[in-house]
């Protein structure tokens, strides 16, 4: 073990590319034929709003470092410089992917289903004179074009709108040769418009996006000129914030406010032009926003094909989605009202999507209504508009119960919603706080006090994925519900920290971060190398979104080379190598992409049979365990405990939605080959089906 460096670069994985890996396995989703074709066009369009996120995020912050003369690299050894390189070469060939499907693959399918999309070259005359009217009426009105003079610069460009330049011939009212126009798209216009059926296509419904209309009747707009050709551009702009965390805690909410009228406008990053947009105009595009060849995307298409997802809900097809399901209610929940007598008799573990969210917000609803409830206390991270949870929470306020909110204001794209709901809140009589300047509150816990035969009871609800009723559908997360005594003081003593300034508590069970959350991990893995190094049975299980901790993924290197056998299910970005000979072969990575998000975190450790698991918020990246306020949480009932190891060992035995990290950093799809076809997600719909424990 002496001679195996587990800090050499060459045993880790560049956490960029690793996302951009985990991109194409989400397009492989769209690639894959067993799926409903409306399905695929969706997870054609979560690859293309995970690209847009990752340039405005990841690789605008290397950028930023690179111009600030950052020359850190990280565990990987690759050097900024080179990092960018890489993501360009690696961006490129999937977007080219992205657009060899819509053309090849999606727009053939839509027509075979009686889905078309026309455009330019194919409509109708019926259609061209039905569009005409549409654009002088509903599009022509809302559109300014704008001259490039030096009397007029060129427009501000808003952080991924569509925009067109247009090249003209002629003067202009004023007598001035004009050369070239921008015309901005305002974001209040559909992308995709449907058209009325035809005479002679029956059956077939007809589609157009809204860049192609603009394209077919661009000319309207110059009266007296003559346009030459008109060319979509999309710039994706650095959108991340930057609040100083020196900032007062009272003036944090004003912060935020300030910086989001900034996000829409930050540095150019990534431009996409059409595929047929002329060089000249191209390097006079590249020249303004200061980006280079390297930042550029031709595409052959629309500049943003998450605009195609709208055509999910657009057309009545269930035959082209997946089959519909009710989520269940766990029987305990169901055959009883009372939900504060449920949990007496004992925890009740939900796993969404398969068990419905609803117990949470009935939870809140009853804690609200019942006269015996003296306060409440939950954390908020992103709920959505019009949630039925802040709904329950105004409630409880409005009826007298002490509500205190802990509302994450930097939860990244959802600052503005978390800031309107806070103010909602405070007006309701709730008490909102921000958690804590400088870490992000990232846990999902609800406290609620309840007075009982003259004492007073701690309810709790724990969770590894946002109180969201509409990603509760589609995320696979677990939450649990419990009135265990120390898990109440635990959560109290948690939520002391929050909103006012005390003592970093010792916790009895729950683990935490920035405190706790990462000493325990090691320690816990350090334990397993040990016994494993006695010759007794050990082994760790961990599901997780993303692995990119440097200390913890060297304890796994020295575990693993000790004999201790791991399971890693690591969704999207590992930076961890499995499977090198002296090092990891005792490490297994797999990641599941399917109908269903993976989003729980599981940590499993066998303990010499005294089991130990952990449900929890946290990632193992350095944010979640240095920079975040994260919660895991112990379970403890046999039935749960088995449940769990049932859903993890059925991920690890999946070979339809799996795809395992080879030591090279290659995912391979696994399939069935000579064995039962098995799909733990659906499996998972079955069993939830069939029973509802």
């Amino acid at each position: 073990m002496s001679d195996i460096n587990v800090k050499a670069p060459e045993h880790y994985i560049n956490r960029e590319l690793s996302f951009l890996d985990f991109n194409q396995r989400v397009l492989a989703q769209a690639h894959d034929r067993s799926l409903p074709l409306l399905e695929r066009i969706r997870f054609l369009g979560i690859s293309c709003s995970n690209l847009d996120e990752f340039f405005e995020i990841r690789a605008a912050g290397l950028k930023q470092r690179i111009e600030l003369g950052s020359l850190n690299a990280g565990p990987d050894g690759m050097s900024l410089a080179d990092q960018v390189i890489a993501i360009h070469e690696r961006a490129l060939a999937l977007v080219k992917d992205q657009y060899e499907l819509l053309n090849q693959l999606v727009f053939p399918a839509l027509a075979s289903h009686g889905i078309q999309f026309v455009n330019g070259k194919t409509f109708t005359p019926e259609q061209l004179a039905w569009l005409a009217d549409y654009f002088a009426t509903e599009v022509e009105p809302v559109l300014t074009p704008l001259g490039l003079d030096p009397a007029r610069p060129f427009p501000r460009i808003q952080n991924k709108s569509l925009n067109f330049i247009v090249r003209l011939t002629g003067k202009d009212a004023f007598g001035r040769d004009a050369e070239l126009a921008v015309v901005q798209v305002p974001r209040a216009l559909p992308r995709i418009v449907r058209l009325p059926p035809t005479a002679d296509a029956p059956g077939t419904t007809h589609f157009a996006f809204l860049s192609a209309i603009i394209s077919t009747f661009v000319q309207q707009l110059f009266s007296g000129m003559t346009v030459d050709g008109a060319w979509q551009f999309r710039v994706t702009r650095n959108s991340d914030l930057f609040v100083d965390d020196d900032e007062e805690v009272d003036n944090l909410l004003r912060a935020i406010e300030g910086e989001l009228a900034q996000r829409r406008y930050g540095a150019a990053v990534r431009m996409e032009t059409s595929l047929d947009c002329p060089d000249d105009i191209v390097s006079f595009l590249l020249r303004h926003f200061s980006l280079t060849h390297d930042d550029l995307f031709r595409v052959n298409g629309p500049v943003n094909l998450n605009r195609l997802t709208a055509i999910y809900d657009l057309v009545d097809r269930p035959d082209l989605k997946f089959p519909a399901f009710t989520p269940c209610i766990p029987r305990r929940f169901a055959a009883k009202e009372d939900m504060f007598a449920v949990l007496r008799e004992g925890e009740v573990l939900l796993h969404h999507p398969f068990e419905a969210f609803v117990p949470v917000i009935d939870f809140l609803r009853q804690a609200g209504t019942d006269p015996n409830v003296l306060a409440i206390k939950q954390t908020l991270y992103r709920t959505g508009p019009q949630s039925p949870v802040v709904n329950a929470l105004v409630d409880a306020a409005r009826a007298g119960k002490e509500v205190t909110v802990i509302i994450e204001l930097m939860a990244r794209f959802d600052e503005a919603a978390n800031i309107a709901l806070a103010t909602r809140l405070q007006e309701a009589g709730a008490h909102v706080m921000y958690g804590v300047v400088g870490f992000k509150t990232h846990a999902k816990l609800i406290l609620v006090v309840r007075r009982e035969q003259g004492k007073l009871r701690r309810y709790c609800h724990f969770g590894t994925g946002n109180y969201h009723p509409n990603t509760a559908r589609v995320y696979t997360d677990y939450g649990l519900f419990t009135c265990d005594a120390a898990m109440g003081e635990d959560l109290h003593e948690l939520f002391l920290q929050l909103t006012s300034p005390t003592r970093v508590a010792t916790m009895q069970k729950i683990l935490q971060s920035p405190f706790t959350l990462h000493d325990s991990l090691l320690a816990k893995t350090r334990r397993e190398r040990e016994l494993a190094q006695q010759g007794k049975p050990a082994r760790i299980i961990a599901k997780m979104n993303a692995l990119v901790e440097p200390q913890i993924i060297q304890a796994l290197y020295l575990a693993s080379m000790a004999g201790v056998k791991i399971d890693l299910i690591v969704r999207g970005i590992c930076a961890l190598r499995p499977g090198v000979p002296g090092l990891s072969s005792n490490i297994r990575v797999v990641s599941i992409v399917g109908r269903f998000l993976e989003h729980s975190r599981v940590f499993v450790f066998h303990n010499s049979g005294e089991q130990e698991i952990f449900c929890a918020s946290a990632d193992w990246m350095e944010r979640n365990f240095f920079r975040r306020i994260e919660v895991a949480f112990p379970i403890e009932r046999p039935q749960h405990r088995k449940l769990i190891m049932d859903d993890l060992e059925g991920y690890l035995a999946d070979n339809t939605q799996a795809w395992e990290l080879r030591a090279d950093g290659t995912y391979e799809r696994l399939t069935p080959g000579e064995h039962p076809e098995f799909n733990a997600q659906a499996a998972l719909l079955r069993r939830y089906v069939e029973v509802a424990d």
